[in-house]
């Protein structure tokens, strides 16, 4: 059936965002990059006033809902926020009632994210410079009407995928709130004073005359955490392999972009006469790597088994665990008030980073053999339950390709073997 003849609504998202509309509490609002992999991705996701969302109601969606991509690349995601909206750059979709009566929602994005559902959305991408799918042609896309058992089952796992990573969220945060509470930062109120005094003395030494990084307040955080006397470099010494691409073949390249908020990473297999200038370090399983711009967005991820001998991106440094277990150098890099440390040493405007030597003297406090056993088992916890949504929703798609490569029988023991 053409996808736009079971669909009530199928609209291009917001088009003219005010600056003022932006907020940092409100409506997720869904953009090209949140919709990768079958799931909208929560990472970095921007957020509205519910004032901006309540004027765009005709691209308000709900959980179970689909967002398309509409520029750059085929993509879909099944809308697991109970609220949000949608960017310019994708497309909006709610089923009809007959739409529902005919299939799954998790059904469809599984099959619009599988070979075939893909080959059919980019034939219809057009366009020189940015490549892009109208809304007529969106509508033309063809979907399989599969059996009903097929299509629970393929919706159940996205379902199910959403739910492990619900899961992962969880337990970061456990681990998040562990470590706080082992460091004595839970009831942690500073004081705050309106006006405070340095010696001339020390801002030369320092060589910052911005008054956030003499406040009262870091002053105290430092002393917490520099209680040890260790530093991150001390912790976890940086990796220097340097990468350099050959001839021919391919890598594992890293970017930015690439890292998740529960502290994973993805990588892209890059062809080795195409390696970006940025590509820069070797990383090994089991190192945490983190960014060195914009620290403030948290970003850091632990190197998975499979993973090893990727290669980083110069906006990363590459730490090698030594004196801390990995999970717990992870949970530390993304403290939000480690961050705000690294951030005081950020410099540029346009993309404030901080120094590699400057992340490396940053203190590396002494956390309890027990607080890091809780750290290390949730943080595993959360990686685990990750890598079975991953693959939840890699047998979602490749169950409807064996429906339409051999049978919706073979498809269904696929999953039941699964």
């Amino acid at each position: 059936m053409r996808l736009g003849a079971v669909c009530s609504v199928f609209r291009k998202g917001i088009f003219d965002i005010k600056a003022s509309s932006y907020a940092e509490v409100g409506v997720p609002f869904v953009r090209i990059g949140n919709i990768r992999n079958g799931l909208i991705d929560s990472n970095d996701i921007a957020l509205i006033t519910p004032e901006a969302h309540t004027a765009e109601g005709n691209t308000a969606l709900k959980f179970g809902d689909i967002v398309l991509s509409k520029t750059a690349y085929a993509a879909a995601a099944f809308v697991n926020l109970p609220d949000c909206n949608v960017s310019q750059d994708t497309i909006a979709i709610k089923l009809s009632s007959y739409g529902l009566k005919q299939f799954k929602s998790g059904y469809i994005v599984a099959y619009l994210n599988s070979r075939y559902g893909l080959a059919l959305m980019s034939r219809q991408f057009q366009g020189n410079v940015q490549e892009h799918l109208s809304l007529p042609d969106g509508q033309k896309v063809l979907v399989p009407l599969l059996s009903k058992e097929l299509q629970a089952k393929t919706d159940r796992s996205l379902r199910d995928a959403n739910e492990k990573l619900q899961i992962a969220d969880q337990k970061i945060e456990a681990a998040t709130n562990s470590l706080v509470a082992a460091l004595g930062l839970s009831q942690w109120h500073p004081a705050e004073p309106l006006t405070y005094v340095r010696q001339a003395s020390e801002a030369f030494a320092a060589g910052r005359l911005d008054s956030q990084y003499f406040a009262p307040r870091v002053a105290e955080l430092l002393i917490r955490l520099g209680s040890g006397g260790r530093s991150v470099g001390d912790a976890a010494p940086p990796r220097r392999e340097r990468f350099a691409p050959a001839e021919s073949g391919t890598f594992r390249y890293m970017e930015i972009s690439d890292l998740r908020s529960d502290g994973t990473a993805a990588t892209e297999v890059v062809q080795m006469r195409e390696a970006p200038s940025r590509a820069t370090w070797y990383a090994r399983k089991g190192d945490v790597v983190t960014s060195t711009v914009r620290p403030n967005r948290r970003l850091s991820a632990l190197l998975s088994p499979d993973q090893d001998g990727c290669v980083a991106s110069s906006g990363f440094v590459v730490l090698q665990p030594k004196l801390v277990q990995a999970e717990v150098l992870l949970t530390y890099l993304r403290l939000p008030v480690f961050c705000e440390l690294m951030d005081l040493h950020t410099s540029a405007s346009l993309y404030p980073a901080i120094s590699d030597s400057d992340l490396l003297t940053l203190p590396f406090p002494e956390i309890p053999q027990a607080a890091s056993n809780e750290i290390v088992s949730a943080v595993r916890a959360a990686h685990s339950a990750r890598e079975q949504a991953h693959s939840l929703l890699a047998q979602a798609k490749r169950a409807v390709e064996i429906a339409i490569e051999d049978s919706e029988v073979a498809a269904l023991k696929f999953l039941k073997e699964n």
